[in-house]
């Protein structure tokens, strides 16, 4: 009959229990084995009482309070005088005690593994005196362990890797159960390990927990991935021993042990022969089962007769071969071309070399096929030249296309006219002959490119380009003048020889042999007595003086003739006239005043004369200032009069107001309220037709004679108010009256509305709106009837 855990738990309790029970003797006072007991002042006397420790199993599942041992002593004779307390770790709440006997029981269910002992301290006392009648002793009571606990994987669940192909053995990882229990006592912490799931691939020392590979040759690529379950058992794996269990996840890491193979062993593309240079022709890929670096390919063109036609690259993401075009296709040149190509792996592991080559090869045959091409002319660029002086229709040159395909459709020209605005060029539709069609002219262009088309007669939309480059050769065809606008002076005190100014000219045209020009006097200027032209035979010329005595107040200014010819042919002339100025000079012989009424202005006026005329122009302007201010304070009295409209006229004032930081103007509260109160104040500058003591008391009337009463008030205030801003300030008026039937008076607001509303009403409110009725109303006398 086999026990089950509980039961047998319960059977070491026993036999614990009987251990303790059967070693109480040690336990309990003992005088026969007493050591000497000394205290301080009194006659030597022996102990009465020794200490064993107390044992006590743990996880006790009985009702009534578990004995753990007695406590004795000598001097108790048994008749009550000796009482026994206890204190310590767990006194009164774990362990109590019997004070007239010395039982000592545990009251709860005690674990080892959260305390394995107890240190408590014992004392006897006399019952009647209280005094200790035994010196206070310690003693520990030990928890005995029992097999409660089962082992754990504190690390669990594991995951690891192992190459495939490894030979039986390997390690793969090592695995580690922990147990609760008290290794020192029994077996209760020794564990032993076991596979419960795994096997035949893997295997597990029972004493270290390291997992080997039980197989050779696992491959990757027939299963990559292994679950394990691993058994940890403690009491050395005996029955009634307490186990766990964890999980490991064992994966297969990938070796290059799959060489690369195609799947096919040729391939055959058709490609366009209009595909672009490095336009991808085709896409292969040879398969191999291996992973990550272990897959990684190298393709290369080994043999075939497009090896400068074609090359290969590998695609680094995918792995595969990319065959793309190095040289453009022509199909009337080559029809077809064959590749030898080979693939490899990147990276050989030597310990499959058994396997085989780790390389393939495969046949590729690339078709080119025919397609519809534009014309092809015979030069990608064409260089002509023409003289400027080239008549219309003068041929420049020829152009020449051809269909490269095997019908060979005819060929007409055109010139794209985006390249010659000017239209200056006409081409032979047929030939391809370019003639001029307009006059040319270097200086303006002296090179033209223009882009000749060329289109297939049977198919319009095919279209070829040629290029055309121009250039116009050069013509003596325009006369030398001035480099610059020059400002030549003269000193007045300059000597005869003096050289003034230094000239040049240019010339627009571009001779092959470069310019050389020849200056001299005009016929007409050869024999003037002032001036001179000297040729520097260097392009230059040099202006001299020839004689001395030069007066701003005789003659400011000469005009010198200079005649230009250059060394064309036939050559070409023109006259400029240098402008020369009589100046005034310091020492230097820089000019300081070339102006000839500065000159003679000082000696018709003296300093005196001067300063007369400025004082009469300074009395002038302050006699107009004082007219002026006279005529500002004296201003007409402003007078109001019931037949005449005053806002009908418009009156411009130059005074302007404050502003927004203006203040003290008017009071926004007066306007805005009907009932304040304001003490009438005369205004000065105006003459006021009626003069306001007291305000009238509103009654109730009609809301448009409130409104024109409002109006009027505020009009005379601001009348009489020595206060009041300029006559070009700005009065608000905040009030329209209750109801009013005027509603907005704001003449933006009534020109910008659409509506048709009637202002007939207005001929009604009396002679101050008498305008607006005119404007707005539709009455015989409206404005604009």
């Amino acid at each position: 009959m086999k026990l089950g855990k509980v039961e047998f738990c319960h059977f070491l309790q026993i036999i614990a229990l009987f251990l303790c029970l059967s070693g109480m003797n040690q336990a309990e006072l003992s005088r026969s084995r007493s050591k000497p007991y000394f205290q301080s002042g009194r006659p030597r006397t022996k102990r009465s009482w020794v200490w064993n420790q107390f044992f006590v199993l743990e996880e006790y599942m009985g009702t009534d309070p578990l004995y753990v041992g007695k406590l004795h002593s000598d001097v108790d004779k048994g008749d009550g005088s000796i009482k026994y307390i206890l204190s310590g770790e767990g006194a009164s709440s774990i362990f109590i005690i019997d004070e007239n006997t010395g039982d000592i029981h545990a009251t709860k269910r005690l674990d080892r593994e959260e305390q394995a002992y107890y240190t408590l301290r014992a004392q006897a006392l006399d019952r009647l005196t209280n005094k200790p009648v035994e010196p206070e002793s310690e003693f520990v009571i030990k928890i005995q362990d029992i097999n409660d606990n089962e082992p754990k994987f504190l690390d669990g669940p594991y995951t690891a890797g192992v190459p495939e192909m490894s030979p039986v053995g390997t390690s793969v990882v090592q695995v580690t159960a922990t147990d609760a229990d008290d290794p020192t006592y029994g077996n209760s912490a020794r564990v032993v390990y076991s596979i419960l799931q795994g096997q035949p691939y893997f295997s597990v020392e029972p004493k270290t927990g390291i997992i080997k590979t039980a197989l050779p040759n696992m491959d990757r690529e027939a299963k990559d991935q292994y679950l394990l379950v691993i058994q940890a058992k403690d009491m050395v794996g005996q029955n009634g021993g307490l186990s766990g269990t964890t999980s490991v996840t064992v994966t297969l890491t990938d070796v290059n042990d799959n060489p690369p193979r195609f799947p096919r062993r040729s391939y055959q593309y058709n490609v366009p022969e209009s595909l672009p240079v490095a336009s991808v022709v085709a896409r292969i890929k040879a398969a191999d089962a291996d992973v990550g670096p272990n897959a990684e390919m190298e393709y290369k063109i080994v043999d075939g007769d497009g090896l400068g036609v074609f090359k290969i690259s590998v695609d680094k993401d995918t792995q595969e071969g990319i065959i793309t075009i190095q040289k453009e296709l022509d199909f009337e040149a080559k029809t077809s071309y064959t590749l030898r190509i080979e693939a490899a792996n990147k990276h050989v592991d030597s310990r499959f070399q058994s396997l085989g080559p780790f390389s393939d090869m495969t046949t590729v045959k690339i078709i080119v096929e025919d397609v519809d091409e534009p014309p092809v002319f015979t030069s990608r660029l064409y260089s002509m030249v023409v003289s400027e002086a080239a008549k219309v229709g003068t041929i420049i040159g020829t152009v020449a296309a051809h269909d490269p395909d095997v019908s060979n459709s005819p060929v007409r020209y055109s010139i794209d006219r985006n390249t010659d605005l000017e239209r200056y060029f006409n081409i032979d539709a047929n030939s391809g002959v370019i003639t001029t069609a307009k006059s040319l002219d270097r200086e303006t262009n002296a090179v033209h490119n223009i882009t000749v088309l060329a289109m297939e007669s049977q198919n319009p939309a095919q279209i070829g380009r040629g290029y055309v480059a121009i250039t116009i050769l050069d013509i003596n065809d325009n006369a030398p003048e001035f480099a610059m606008e020059y400002e030549t002076t003269v000193c007045e005190n300059a000597q005869p020889g003096q050289v003034i100014q230094k000239i040049s000219a240019v010339d627009k045209d571009d001779p092959p042999s470069g310019h050389q020009f020849y200056f001299s006097l005009t016929a007409e200027a050869a024999n003037n007595h002032n001036f001179t032209l000297q040729d520097n035979k260097d392009n230059t010329a040099s202006v001299l003086t020839r004689r001395n005595g030069f007066r701003r107040q005789e003659q400011s200014v000469f005009y010198l003739p200079i005649f230009i010819v250059d060394s064309g042919s036939p050559s070409l002339s023109s006259t400029n006239t240098l402008t020369i100025r009589v100046c005034d000079c310091d020492a230097d012989g820089i000019a300081q005043t070339c102006n000839a009424e500065a000159y003679i202005l000082p000696a018709g006026l003296s300093t005196g004369a001067l300063i007369a005329i400025l004082a009469c122009v300074l009395t002038l302007l302050v006699l107009v200032l004082l007219i002026v201010t006279m005529r500002r304070r004296k201003k007409e009295p402003l007078i109001f009069d019931e037949e005449r409209d005053i806002r009908e006229n418009i009156v411009r004032y130059d005074d302007e107001g404050g502003g927004e930081e203006d203040t003290e103007a008017f009071d926004m509260a007066a306007l805005r309220n009907l009932n304040i109160i304001r003490d009438t104040k005369t205004r000065r500058d105006v003459t006021p037709e009626i003069q306001f003591l007291s305000r009238p008391t509103f009654k109730s009337i009609p809301d448009n004679v409130i409104f024109r009463e409002f109006i009027w008030e505020r009009l005379k205030e601001a009348d009489v108010d020595p206060c009041a801003p300029p006559y070009d300030s700005l009065q608000t008026y905040a009030f329209e009256g209750n109801g009013s039937v005027a509603e907005s008076l704001s003449s933006l607001d009534s020109i910008s509305s659409n509506s048709d509303q009637n202002y007939d009403y207005l001929s009604d409110w009396g002679p101050r709106f008498k305008r607006l009725a005119d404007m707005y109303g539709t009455g015989p006398d409206s404005l604009y009837s």
